[in-house]
């Protein structure tokens, strides 16, 4: 017996999350590129250019979401849920390419340092980008946790790192004008290439566990055993219980053995109860239970 749940989740609600990304995002991007025009440091030039990919995945994230919400169909009978994996793949390939540019930027500051401009008024520019981020970032994470959302949580994720990069590098670029040691500048943007190259891999090792079809977290396959044991009936058993997440959706499948006595009926009435605990837990889920009957 196979039950499939109808899409419980609020996907306009995550849509409308995914484009106040974008928006947020041009903001952003517009008030670091002015804080790097007004004093030419490197290291905020390094920040700025985090910005251009929180865009692009921004826009990654809301095309992902869109697609996971499609209905399943003849050609994806599971539906399209694991979109959003492809996504957070996606971000985690433009982290390390922003990284690795970044780290061309402060070589050649290295090389060839400059005194920083008008360093007060970027300063202010870039910590009102940082605070935005960093509201935005904390919403999004919850959100995603929430709604199960790969995309948003790994949006809200790569903002919350840039919220750290920056807060280090308002810091740093604080004492190169206060001291005039023109070289940390250059510095600070090859120690935020070096996180942004971390937080890139892990993002992109967290979503590939997605696409190879990783089982549910222990913590949360525990909750899902005790309930499955509340509801089955103390002479029913439970095999091959397996599980695996999709975006927002999980799969769960086992066979349920129950007495050779019971009629269809009162077994199916086992299983009803089993998926409507399930359901109420998970929310979305794609639950398969095959019965057989219980022998010595």
């Amino acid at each position: 017996m196979t039950v499939r749940t109808a899409g419980a989740a609020p996907d306009h609600r995550l849509q409308a999350l995914a484009i106040g990304s974008i928006l947020l995002g041009l903001v952003v991007l517009g008030l670091k590129f002015a804080a790097w025009k007004l004093t030419g440091s490197v290291a905020l030039y390094s920040d700025a250019l985090e910005s251009i990919i929180n865009v692009v995945t921004a826009f990654a994230a809301y095309a992902a979401i869109r697609v996971s919400a499609l209905p399943a169909d003849a050609g994806h009978p599971y539906g399209h849920s694991k979109a959003e994996y492809f996504s957070a793949v996606i971000e985690g390939v433009l982290i390390l390419l922003a990284a690795l540019a970044i780290l061309r930027e402060a070589i050649n500051g290295l090389l060839h340092p400059q005194p920083l401009d008008a360093p007060l008024l970027g300063l202010l520019i870039s910590g009102l980008a940082t605070a935005l981020n960093l509201g935005w970032g904390l919403l999004l994470i919850r959100r995603g946790r929430t709604a199960r959302s790969p995309a948003l949580e790994a949006d809200g994720h790569h903002l919350m790192s840039d919220v750290y990069t920056s807060a280090g590098v308002l810091l740093g670029v604080a004492v190169v004008a206060l001291t005039g040691w023109s070289w940390l500048d250059s510095s600070l943007a090859g120690l935020v290439a070096l996180h942004i190259l971390w937080t890139g891999w892990a993002l992109m090792r967290d979503s590939l566990g997605g696409l190879m079809d990783a089982a549910m977290p222990a913590s949360e396959l525990e909750r899902l055993i005790s309930l499955i044991e509340a509801e089955k009936g103390a002479d029913a058993r439970v095999l091959g219980l397996r599980t695996r997440q999709a975006g927002r959706l999980t799969f769960i499948d086992f066979t349920l053995q129950v007495p050779s006595q019971w009629s269809v009926a009162e077994a199916h009435a086992h299983c009803d109860r089993i998926e409507e605990a399930l359901l109420a837990e998970l929310g979305e889920a794609s639950i398969n239970i095959h019965l057989e009957p219980l022998t010595d």
